[in-house]
């Protein structure tokens, strides 16, 4: 099997490993937009956000992590995605936020 970055599940007695995979949702303290994605190493990919290394995001920095949910696959994590990009999860995402 090749190596991948992220992160690895190890399962005790599997013989395959399970990749998994985080969609989130960042919140940018400049002007309160919420950016959704997705990624298999969150920890690094909030970083670049907030680096300015991400072209779509570096105008907006900085940028925290509000909302987190794993997946196991690539393809569940881009459906995911998918709905909280859409009208009704952002509108989730925001009133998530509005009750903390």
């Amino acid at each position: 099997m090749p190596a991948r970055q992220g992160s690895i599940l190890f399962q005790l007695g599997a013989q395959n490993l399970i990749f998994m995979y985080t969609v989130y949702a960042i919140l940018s303290l400049k002007d309160g937009r919420i950016y959704v994605g997705f990624s298999s190493n969150v920890e690094r990919r909030i970083n670049e956000h907030n680096s300015g290394k991400t072209k779509s995001t570096k105008g907006f920095r900085p940028w925290q992590l509000i909302f987190t949910e794993n997946v196991d696959t690539r393809i569940e994590a881009r459906k995911r995605e998918k709905y909280w990009k859409s009208g009704i999860g952002k509108e989730q995402l925001k009133d998530m936020l509005a009750k903390k």
